[in-house]
């Protein structure tokens, strides 16, 4: 055959491999090609996605030719194909979902004809039973021969490949037990149930990856490149960082980047979860996928469309999903002992009653074949993984990045969430709040201190300058700028010295009683930064400063606080501005802590329960490990992407509400799935016992509660915010 695989050398291993497998429907699908292509020489590395179906691995072709392994996954009955198929992006090699979109319908699938065929065979047996009574016996023969065949071949070939305890194994031996002790109908509806179910699983599976697979649609297919005094259409992929790309109103935004010209709005809710469409003009970062409202932009692209924020999102996600929260890998460890206990059982079903107490074989061959059925561990191995899978794809969608099952689990068992509180409850931005003119009008005591600090790239100075710039106020020709470590900065205006610093260096330069004590210590009360202007040494007026809260910031502590999540910040800020800005939003607080301050405060409340921290994801690394979780505030950025157990993308406070609240959901939905799981097995095992349940009630049981957990589990994709849960 030709061979298309992509591939990159590996010196020494053989050759890295990429495949698209096909007909996956749940995690024990995965550990069965896994074990399968692990027994083959000269495989190492081996990794299967389920959920973007994604096999890699490394292959000595020495010892094993690919077509082997090819061969190896067609015979356990899956799909298989080269990944180059799918559209793969540059430098890390990531599959996104663009095949996975065009799957095929359900009944153009393998399992879609099989299940066809099956039920056609079960329907003319039945309809031959009718007309002929004679051969009612046999009528339903063909129907469970053709299961029993296309099951039992691939029971064989699982069980040749290291995995005996299959599915398939258990329900080919019932089928096969059902026929010799002349239960024919009842072997060609177990047959006929089993394929729907299979192929219900894989409908709802396929179901599950919608959410991932709607975010790669949000991103267009072609983009109007700027060239010249002309745009023309391109494809996205060939867009290149520094080239120019037209946005107009109502397109999606092709491409991250940066705008080069042009003020508009744009809904960037589907990346960022921001409800609010989000202004941007001159300089503003925009998203891929984001669509614009009003004015037409010019952007200058940033990122490569293999690597643009939605491209990197579904491979986080993708690694996410297929990362085994601890919930899961309990489950997988007990499955692995309870099916060989549940054949155990099934034997001695058959032996003890017609041995030891002359029990009569075709009643308790039955009912141990029965057993088998019920004992299937399908929907308790996908309890877990199914409502990991659909409440991170859930939070994906809402801007809420959680990179793993364990940190999915963790987040909702938190009892405090430490904040850092610059860029993270506040803005990270200083604005000016107050402006008093001591001498003079305030608009020229304005214009004076930006004059002098124009240039500068202090936040304070960034600040006063924005605030001259929005009150239309003009900067006046100035020389001698200089500044004066830990004082001030100063510059010759007008003939005049001009200073602009703190209120100690105003009462050095000026005298006691120069500036108004009082005024300060009411502004400093409030949290805010005071700083004095100067003209000649005197003082001529004060400008209030403050890193204001972020709006939502007080909306998400009263929403955690109604959720029992005991709140604290954590600043190196000084203590009356840490406590200002506490009041302000109702939480307590810790203030003027350094890096291992804050780790030795992080340790103490993991003393206490299970601990969040919430930071900028830069200078809060440090404690962003040290806690049970790291949630990085980001707004897309290459550290709230890579840094932390999870990442807020829409820097709205409030996510952190509707993280905890997701993660209990998630919590809960897994609870319920566990709980059909084995409560369905329970039942349906004292009805057999007591002769209740017939064969097709067995295998029933097995694959509704599969189809039950899978259904359940998908509910988590229909939230759409936080709604209160209690506290687990």
């Amino acid at each position: 055959m030709q061979d298309k695989t992509l591939e990159a050398a590996v010196p020494g291993t053989g050759q890295a491999l990429r495949y698209k497998v096909a007909g996956m429907d749940c995690p024990s699908c995965v550990g069965k090609i896994e074990t399968a292509l692990r027994r083959l020489p000269g495989t190492s590395g081996v990794g299967l996605n389920h959920h973007s179906q994604i096999l890699r691995l490394t292959l000595d072709e020495a010892a094993t030719p690919r077509a082997a392994v090819e061969a190896t996954i067609r015979g356990l009955g899956f799909g298989v194909e080269p990944a180059d198929t799918l559209h793969v992006t540059e430098g890390n090699g990531v599959a996104t979902d663009a095949a996975i979109a065009t799957e095929p319908r359900w009944w153009q699938t393998g399992r879609g004809r099989i299940t066809i065929l099956i039920a056609l065979l079960v329907g003319g047996g039945s309809l031959l039973s009718w007309l002929a009574p004679g051969v009612a016996d046999y009528a339903p023969m063909p129907a469970a021969l053709f299961g029993l065949a296309v099951f039992g071949r691939r029971a064989v070939r699982l069980a040749r490949s290291g995995s005996p305890f299959s599915i398939e194994m258990l329900m080919s031996v019932a089928t096969l037990g059902a026929l010799v002790i002349g239960e024919a109908e009842e072997a060609a509806v177990v047959v006929l149930l089993f394929a729907i179910g299979e192929l219900l699983e894989g409908v709802a599976a396929g179901t599950a990856r919608s959410g991932i697979r709607a975010l790669s649609a949000l991103v267009p297919r072609t983009a109007l490149l700027i060239e010249g005094e002309s745009a023309r259409a391109v494809p996205v992929e060939r867009l290149e960082v520094g080239q120019l790309v037209l946005v107009r109103p109502g397109d999606r935004v092709s491409a991250d980047g940066v705008v080069e010209e042009g003020e508009s709005d744009i809904d960037e809710s589907p990346v960022t979860g921001e409800s609010v469409p989000v202004a941007k003009s001159v300089g503003s970062p925009v998203f891929a996928g984001g669509i614009n409202a009003t004015g037409v932009l010019r952007v200058r692209v940033t990122r490569k469309a293999s690597d643009n924020t939605i491209a990197r999102i579904v491979q986080l996600v993708e690694e996410a999903q297929a990362a085994k929260s601890p919930t899961a890998r309990w489950i997988e460890r007990f499955s692995a002992r309870y099916t060989p206990a549940v054949i155990a059982v099934s034997v001695l079903t058959v032996l003890v009653p017609p041995l030891a107490f002359g029990g009569d074989w075709h009643t308790w061959v039955y009912r141990g074949l029965a057993l088998l059925l019920i004992g299937c561990p399908c929907a308790l191995v996908l309890s877990t993984p199914a409502a990991i899978a659909s409440g991170i794809a859930a939070g994906a969608r809402r801007g809420l990045l959680i990179k793993g099952g364990a940190a999915l689990e963790a987040i909702g068992k938190v009892r405090t969430i430490a904040f850092d509180k610059t860029g993270t409850l506040t803005l990270g931005q200083p604005r000016v709040t107050d402006i008093v003119a001591l001498d003079g009008s305030e608009r020229t005591l304005l214009g004076l201190a930006a004059t002098v600090e124009n240039g500068s790239a202090h936040p304070l100075a960034r600040a006063i300058l924005e605030r001259a710039a929005a009150d239309g106020v003009p900067l006046r020709p100035a020389r001698d700028r200089k500044a004066v470590p830990g004082r001030a900065v100063q510059a010759v205006v007008g003939g005049r010295l001009i200073e602009v610093g703190s209120p100690r260096h105003a009462v050095v330069r000026a005298g006691a009683g120069s500036v108004p004590a009082d005024t300060v210590a009411a502004f400093e009360e409030e949290g805010k930064t005071v700083a004095v202007v100067l003209a000649d040494g005197r003082p001529v007026g004060l400008l209030a400063l403050r890193d204001e809260p972020r709006p939502d910031a007080a909306r998400g502590i009263a929403a955690l606080r109604g959720l029992g999540v005991r709140s604290v910040m954590l600043t190196g800020d000084n203590r009356r501005t840490g406590q200002a800005v506490a009041r302000t939003l109702g939480l307590e607080v810790e203030a003027e802590l350094l890096p291992e301050d804050k780790l030795r405060a992080i340790a103490g409340l993991r003393g206490q329960g299970t601990v969040a921290m919430i930071g900028d994801g830069i200078n809060d690394g440090p404690a962003l490990a040290a806690a049970d979780v790291g949630i990085a505030m980001g707004g897309g950025t290459d550290v709230a992407l890579e840094t932390a157990d999870a990442a807020l993308l829409g820097n709205r406070v409030e996510g952190v509400a509707d993280l905890v609240t997701l993660s209990r959901a998630t919590l809960a939905n897994i609870h319920q799935n566990v709980a059909f799981a084995l409560g369905l097995k329970a039942i349906f095992l004292v009805t057999t016992l007591f002769g209740i349940t017939d064969l097709w009630l067995a295998i029933l049981a097995d694959t509704g509660a599969t189809i039950l957990v899978t259904l359940n589990a998908l509910r988590l994709l229909r939230r759409t915010g936080a709604s209160p849960a209690p506290a687990l």
